[in-house]
This record gives C-alpha cells, sequence and structure tokens, in this order.
C-alpha cells in the first residue's frame, strides 16, 4: 500500500501557530527558572557575608539584596499597612493572610525603612477587609532583618484604595509610602527575621526566592511537548489523509 503526504494549508499554519506559542511558553518558563536558580545563589552567597549595621548614611547597592542587617530605632505605629492574598505555610498547610508592613525609623535621624514585620492569618470565617489583631513594641528597639528589593508582586485587580495608616493594599512600595506619608524612606526594604517583643507573634517563615524552580521546568517542557505534538499530529494525519486518498 502506498502512502502519501496531503500539505493542508491551515492544518499547517494552525501547527506551526500552536508549536511557536509553546515554544514561546516554554522560553519565558525557563527563564523564570534560570532567574530564580540565581535569585538562589545570590541570597545564598549574600547570607554568608557578616551583618551589615544599618545607619541614615548606609547606601546599598543591588548586590546588597538579602543581606543581613540590624538596625536602632522604633516603628511608626500609627502607619500600618496590611499587604493582601499573601498565603504563607505554617506547619505544612498554606494559610491565607497578610504581611504587616510599618516605618521604622532609624535612630538619630529623620529616615525611615518600610520593614515588612511578618504574616498574620486571616480570621477564620471573617468578611474580606477585616484585620487581624496585632502588637507594636513601642520605644526603642534593635531589629534584625534581611534586605529585599520588593515585597512581592501580586496580580492587582483595578485602582485600589488610597494609600491610608491601616490600608489593605495588594502591592506596597517605599516610594508610594514616602509619598502618602511624607516620611523619608529609603529605596529598600527590610524583611524582619527576629521577633521584636515578647508580644511579637508575627509569623516569618519568608518564602525562599528559589520556590516554584522545579515548577517552572515542568511547565517549560509540557509547552514544549505541546509545540512538538503539534507538529507530529500534523504530519501523522496528513500521511493517514494521503493513503486514503491514493486507494
Amino acid at each position: 500500500m502506498r502512502f502519501g503526504f496531503r500539505f493542508r494549508p491551515i492544518a499547517f499554519a494552525a501547527a506551526v501557530v500552536v508549536a511557536i506559542v509553546g515554544i514561546l511558553l516554554g522560553n519565558w518558563q525557563q527563564g523564570r527558572a534560570a532567574y530564580k536558580t540565581e535569585l538562589q545563589a545570590r541570597q545564598q552567597a549574600r547570607a554568608a557575608e557578616p551583618t551589615l549595621e544599618l545607619t541614615p548614611s548606609t547606601r546599598l547597592g543591588p548586590d546588597d539584596e538579602f543581606r543581613s542587617v540590624r538596625l536602632q530605632g522604633e516603628f511608626v505605629g500609627d502607619w500600618p499597612v496590611f499587604l493582601a492574598n499573601r498565603p504563607m505555610t505554617i506547619q505544612s498547610r498554606a494559610q491565607s493572610g497578610f504581611y504587616l508592613a510599618m516605618p521604622f525609623k532609624i535612630a538619630g535621624s529623620d529616615t525611615h525603612v518600610l520593614v515588612l514585620r511578618g504574616w498574620l492569618p486571616r480570621p477564620a470565617g471573617a468578611e474580606y477587609g477585616k484585620l487581624p489583631a496585632y502588637a507594636t513594641p513601642a520605644g526603642p528597639l534593635m531589629l534584625k532583618g534581611r534586605i529585599v528589593a520588593s515585597a512581592g508582586k501580586v496580580m492587582d485587580l483595578g485602582e485600589g484604595p488610597p494609600l491610608a495608616p491601616g490600608a489593605l493594599v495588594q502591592n506596597l512600595t517605599p516610594e508610594a509610602l514616602a509619598r502618602a506619608s511624607g516620611l523619608k524612606m529609603q529605596p529598600f526594604l527590610v524583611q524582619q527575621t527576629q521577633a521584636a517583643g515578647r508580644r511579637d507573634a508575627l509569623a516569618r517563615d519568608w518564602p525562599a526566592p528559589d520556590a516554584g524552580i522545579d515548577k517552572h521546568r515542568g511547565y517549560a517542557f509540557q509547552w514544549y511537548a505541546l509545540a512538538a505534538l503539534a507538529l507530529l499530529f500534523y504530519v501523522i494525519t496528513g500521511f493517514r489523509r494521503g493513503s486514503r486518498t491514493n486507494r
């Protein structure tokens, strides 16, 4: 029995489009995996460096991200901001909740640092916007943490409420807080790593930057497989149609 191949322009174009989309999305997932791998290596390298004393005159660059720091000062307790949709794994179980962010005034200056104080769980059965209780230490203290470039970005659906004390927002930057509060802010954040005071019950199992590397690689494989299958399906069905035509 003779086998022939029938070229079908529309089917060929569809297969090529699917293959291109699959390759592009696969490359994007591979890029995300490479980025997080680099981030992981950078965090491990910075964590091994001595703790940096953070003062108003300290100048930090991009290479200082994930560096351990300590600083003296006090929280600006009347300017809390809650970051919504921030899950955290507690005792091997993912729970929904909020990041509590607050300005921290560096001792002996008018300079502030935006501190991610920790994570608070969403009250069980509470309606959206109901915020959990927390405690803020009063007076000067020594804060220990880690330099981070951002609090992580989540999808922002529409324009959020004006930034104000106690606001519940999707995303937050030091620049935005500086505009809203009038405080002089450093351009980076500090991820608090140790409790500040006996009543400090916030969780600080901060997600590692390497989280999801294997997931991204798995997604990349799936997209590449889809691209290969689209072309393979076109070729196989073309031969089948050709065999029927030549009988």
